[in-house]
């Protein structure tokens, strides 16, 4: 029974912070949301939410964290990144996240820019990949934000639904 309440604890902790991470770069969002729906199907023995629905859950975290690689290597390219602006994009993020909103709206194209810039490119060259450095990482943001939702949503689905898949 006090196995039951940890694990409980444990969901809840890991499913918060896994939304959190979804926002915040320095949390891994998907691993953890998926740890946190898997510790509440132990808490219930795997009674409600089997093995199968995990695997589907398992499947849906593994094409969010591709899909925000894809978005960002996507956009990065459309608009004639380099690496340095991807880097730079997730730095910009990153320190943008102390400025609050307008921080994290604007982090990562600066960071972006000055990733460019540092090797070297034109202004009109460094505004362009960083456009696309930042489109990728919004489209990859949007992309794990909605595969997070649907996991969530089979989970819930599944364990009030009374499949016990």
């Amino acid at each position: 029974m006090e196995m039951d309440w940890l694990l409980w604890a444990a969901a809840l902790m890991l499913v918060v912070l896994g939304f959190a991470g979804l926002i915040l770069p320095v949390l891994p969002g998907i691993p953890l949301l998926f740890l946190g729906l898997v510790a509440a199907a132990w808490a219930e023995g795997f009674v409600h939410v089997g093995f199968g629905t995990l695997a589907v859950l398992a499947l849906l975290a593994l094409l969010a964290w591709g899909a925000d690689f894809a978005a960002v290597a996507f956009g990065a390219r459309r608009f004639g990144a380099t690496p340095r602006a991807a880097w730079g994009a997730a730095a910009g993020l990153l320190v943008g996240l102390f400025f609050g909103l307008p921080g994290i709206l604007l982090g990562p194209f600066l960071g972006a820019m000055l990733g460019e810039l540092l090797g070297n490119r034109s202004l009109r060259e460094a505004g362009l990949a960083s456009l696309g450095a930042t489109l990728g990482l919004a489209l990859g943001a949007a992309v794990k934000m909605a595969l997070a939702f649907v996991m969530l949503g089979i989970f819930l689905v599944v364990r009030f639904g009374g499949n016990g898949a």
